[in-house]
């Protein structure tokens, strides 16, 4: 069964530790125990996606939206949306690569702006960035279920 919950928050620090608050309730209605590595690094991931937008996110732009959905098998798919498109933060198409699958960015610098890309891609099974034209970009993260 598919289970999806999407929330707004103001684009405010405080709001990071919302997300993550809000987060773990709904895994912890779904079902995912406290402590649960699946719990634990969609929490993470969302903190730090929330994080990277209030941020860096587009500075006319007073809240931005944050969905969780958890897919059939256990995984859960984390999607942060602000308002505007950023090109900077696209991941770099691969032409060797199946077109539609993320291609991280090169990992920046952990002490410069953007470090939340590293560890999206150090914690996620994939993550990538869709663009909605005027209507901002939605970078989303997938936390899977370990075998």
């Amino acid at each position: 069964m598919l289970r999806r919950k999407a929330f707004r928050l103001p684009r405010h620090p405080a709001s990071v530790g919302e997300a993550r608050h809000r987060t773990g309730g709904h895994l912890a209605s779904w079902g995912h125990p406290p402590r649960s590595a699946i719990r634990e690094e969609t929490v993470l991931l969302v903190s730090e996606l929330a994080a990277d937008t209030v941020l860096h996110g587009p500075r006319d732009e007073p809240d931005f939206e944050v969905a969780v959905t958890v897919l059939a098998h256990g995984s859960c798919l984390v999607e942060v949306s602000d308002g505007i498109p950023d090109e900077a933060v696209l991941p770099t198409p691969d032409p060797d690569q199946t077109p539609g699958t993320p291609t991280p960015a090169t990992p920046p610098d952990p002490l410069l702006p953007g470090h939340a890309r590293t560890l999206v891609t150090a914690v996620s099974e994939a993550w990538g960035v869709r663009d909605r034209g005027r209507y901002g970009k939605t970078v989303w993260a997938l936390a899977t279920v370990s075998a």
